[in-house]
């Protein structure tokens, strides 16, 4: 296989293997509007101003690793928060031991950080970690203009794609339990108390203190998680009908892993034309998808894109998106997609791992795809060659490697456990088509007195062979 860039302009097949993207067109014509106020000085409520970060400054904190790992760390942050639809203007890093427990960055900094806010005229400050209440709080409070880290931007984007009843519910879900931990009052306003005749006419037991506005919040915070809980089990029980046909058929399944615009739905358009949506952005796709596929020998197999992943990925985000993760943990193969042409493939592996870890999918089997070689240095690739020597080398943009690929997936597919020998009744045709679907097949005979076959198949079909065993 050759690393030369692939010329697809005079190839319509692969120019078109993406689809009418008709969803990608809706998105963009949906852009946020540049120079709209944040509303800090006339909404008292901090928690439910709509976020809108249109010209914001970076923050992170050193803590750990080389200069270039900092580089890579901003530089991830500064994609995030254009994808959220902002303009970023300035971005600052302080060297520290540990975040400062009061305002994450340093007293020093802070002062550097209004100076930075004034001059470039920016509403948003966006800190590369996730920051207690108290952190934002004073961060504010000293800066002037709102403070959100590194969580609340990652559930702004989510919130922004998510399409499927589904994936709006976990954002939801997510953003309702990170909030409650952050829930507080703007100049004192969530600590006003509800009672006496603030209580509106309740009459008898509904007088008195009564419970602050904070309170009322959680509590209707709360009761609003129950709800997306219980909405989300019945959302699992459909996809686990869906699941147990696929099971009970015993058809292998390939998730597709990897790291956020790593190009995995543009893997799965090429492998199977299914049309999802791309965009050059992080977590633009959202929904998992679902494609049925088969090998040379015909055998069914389903390919299934899932979330992409990200570093220090929001651990609210992992919980409310457990069900959908779950195609990931119940797969027989993980095809783990890597952006070879990002600055730090390595890194990108390392954060992967950590949450197929976390979600309990570490055990399965996987196969590494290393994308986008079109657009890698080929000193890079170089590195990565000898790093990963088990490794695909695929462009899913030229179709590169793709053939090969392929090749892989029929290759490392669990293979059916029951071999036998049948002599079908031509008026049994269905078996030998379930035997073409679901099975290996080693020989086929057409003789006079039916068809002659010798096979490899699961349990369940071995059973309905076996009055026809010779």
């Amino acid at each position: 296989m050759t690393d030369l860039p692939y010329d697809d302009t005079e190839d319509p097949e692969a120019q078109n293997y993406d689809g009418d993207q008709l969803e990608l067109a809706e998105r963009l014509s949906l852009r946020r509007v540049a120079g709209m106020s944040t509303q800090l000085a006339d909404i008292t409520e901090v928690e439910y101003r709509e976020l809108q970060l249109e010209r914001v400054v970076l923050v992170s904190v050193w803590t750990s690793g080389t200069q270039a790992d900092v580089d890579n760390a901003v530089a991830e942050l500064r994609l995030l928060a254009e994808t959220a639809g902002s303009q970023v203007l300035e971005a600052l890093v302080q060297r520290r031991s540990h975040p400062d427990p009061a305002t994450f960055i340093g007293r020093g900094k802070v002062d550097e950080l209004r100076e930075v806010v004034i001059a470039t005229g920016a509403d948003t400050v966006i800190c590369d970690g996730e920051l207690e209440p108290a952190q934002l709080r004073n961060l504010e409070d000293r800066v002037g203009v709102k403070v959100i880290d590194r969580t609340a931007l990652i559930l702004d984007i989510f919130a922004q794609h998510a399409k499927s009843a589904e994936g709006k519910a976990q954002v939801e879900l997510a953003q309702l339990q990170y909030l409650r931990q952050r829930l507080r009052g703007w100049g004192g306003n969530l600590s006003r108390q509800a009672g006496g005749r603030a209580a509106g006419g309740a009459g008898i037991g509904g007088r008195g203190p009564g419970e602050t506005k904070i309170e009322t919040d959680r509590r209707r915070i709360r009761t609003r998680i129950s709800v997306l809980r219980k909405r989300l089990r019945e959302m699992d029980a459909v996809r686990a009908t869906k699941r147990q046909e696929r099971q009970r058929n015993e058809v292998p399944s390939v998730a597709i892993v990897g790291y956020t615009n790593a190009g995995k739905s543009s893997l799965l358009n090429r492998l199977t034309g299914a049309g999802v949506l791309v965009e050059n952005a992080l977590f633009a796709t959202l929904d998992p998808t679902t494609r049925r596929s088969e090998s040379a020998d015909g055998r069914v197999y389903t390919l299934t894109d899932t979330v992409g992943f990200v570093r220090h990925l929001p651990h609210d985000l992992v919980e409310a998106f457990r069900s959908t993760l779950e195609e990931s943990v119940l797969a027989d193969l993980l095809l783990h997609i890597v952006d070879g042409s990002d600055a730090d493939p390595q890194g990108q592996i390392k954060a992967v791992h950590t949450v197929l870890a976390e979600i309990g999918a570490a055990h399965i089997a996987e196969q590494l795809v290393i994308n986008k070689i079109d657009l890698a240095q080929p000193h890079a690739l170089m590195v990565l060659r000898s790093q990963y020597p088990d490794a695909l080398f695929v462009s899913a943009r030229t179709g590169a490697g793709i053939d090969e690929l392929k090749q892989r997936i029929e290759q490392r597919l669990p293979r059916p456990a029951v071999e036998v020998r049948v002599l079908l009744p031509y008026e049994r045709g269905d078996l030998v088509n379930k035997v073409h679907t679901s099975g290996e097949i080693v020989s086929l005979e057409h003789t006079g007195e039916g068809t002659a076959l010798t096979a490899r198949v699961n349990q369940g079909l071995a059973g309905e062979l076996e009055p026809y065993r010779r």
